[in-house]
């Protein structure tokens, strides 16, 4: 099979989208070959032989315009040069507008990938002009599902891997995730100052991540104005974006992790964490079969920090083997429903899928 592949940035140091470099490379172990066209290039390390990548030139800061000729540029050339069997937009939906009409025009099958609860009217047009939508869980994708298959995340779980507990002497409350106000941390840090109450123990809640636009940066501000109000700065620690290969350090050292999005995501972090053999304590209802037997245990109701404190007091009364055992069920979890390894099958499968349908008709 022969793939194009629509991606929204290809960098290994993206703190958001990092992640997608190592789907490339995994979809090329069962492909023949990929062509990338991806609106940003950054640090992508060695690719495999059989992938090409060309970047629309956002790093470059070609202006709009000049992306969208350099995108059909690229399109076109390619499209000259190869026979292309089946077209992926990940997470790239005005890619999956642009180029539909030539790829409808070429009988290529087009399959995008969506999970954000927020749905622009680009994301419907793609929907009606994709042969499939493929998202993580079903309630990450807010648009209409007689076209969606659900594939799972796609974590990296030979990177995102378990070790030994942390020390215990002072336990640390992980939360990873872009700085921005749907990611809830005024809720963490509530509950932070309940538990302060409750537990009557040292413990350190650490925050990594910054903010992703100049527009949140009044948020960050508030954050820290917040950790002075709750007299938290003995708590509460503040750490920079770290790069995909640099997280599995904080998951593994952390006691537990918090995140606090509300359903209709598919936070990524999450999962990282699980994999990672950490407790994880979430808002999600999207995260109800990751979580299996310890969903009561590790999910919390969106915006209560009462709520959210209980469960942080429950899972500190834990004793570390009980923890330990709760994490090593997580991880077995993220393996089957969300590897990269079973992500890439999947959607090579749909890609095969698609195309035997499409036989069927001819």
């Amino acid at each position: 099979m022969r793939l194009l592949l629509f991606n929204l940035a290809t960098d290994i140091d993206d703190p958001a989208l990092g992640f997608t470099a190592r789907w490339i490379v995994a979809l090329a172990k069962r492909v023949e070959r990929i062509y990338v066209i991806t609106m940003r290039q950054g640090h992508v390390a060695a690719m495999p032989d059989n992938v090409w990548l060309y970047s629309v030139g956002k790093e470059k800061g070609y202006s709009e315009p000049r992306r969208l000729v350099e995108f059909y540029q690229r399109l076109l050339a390619i499209l000259r040069h190869d026979r292309i069997d089946m077209c992926f937009s990940h997470m790239a939906q005005i890619f999956t507008v642009l180029g539909a009409p030539i790829l409808k025009c070429k009988g290529i099958p087009l399959v995008t990938w969506y999970a954000h609860p927020s749905l622009p009217w680009t994301v419907k047009l793609a929907h009606h002009l994709s042969d499939r939508m493929v998202t993580s869980v079903a309630t990450a994708y807010p648009y209409k599902h007689e076209k969606l298959t659900v594939v799972g995340q796609g974590i990296d779980v030979d990177l995102f891997t378990a070790l030994a507990a942390p020390p215990a002497e002072l336990p640390t409350i992980l939360c990873v995730g872009r700085l921005s106000p749907v990611k809830d941390h005024l809720t963490l840090l509530k509950a932070a100052a309940l538990l302060r109450e409750r537990w009557k123990k040292p413990f350190h809640v650490v925050i990594v991540g910054g903010a992703a636009s100049s527009a949140d940066a009044a948020y960050v501000q508030s954050l820290h104005t917040h950790v002075q109000r709750l007299s938290l700065q003995d708590v509460v620690r503040f750490q920079p974006p770290a790069p995909l290969t640099h997280l599995p350090w904080w998951y593994q050292h952390c006691t537990m992790h918090v995140n606090l999005t509300p359903t209709g995501f598919g936070d990524k972090v999450a999962w990282e964490a699980m994999a990672c053999a950490r407790p994880c304590l979430v808002a999600n209802e999207g995260f109800r079969e990751t979580l299996g037997q310890y969903t009561g245990s590790l999910l919390f109701r969106y915006g209560d920090a009462a709520d959210l404190a209980q469960h942080l007091v429950a899972l500190l009364a834990l004793s570390p083997t009980e923890r330990a055992a709760m994490g090593d069920y997580l991880r077995e979890r993220v393996v089957d429903l969300h590897s990269l390894d079973r992500l890439a099958r999947r959607l090579v499968e749909v890609f095969a899928e698609i195309q035997e349908g499409r036989c069927g008709v001819l």
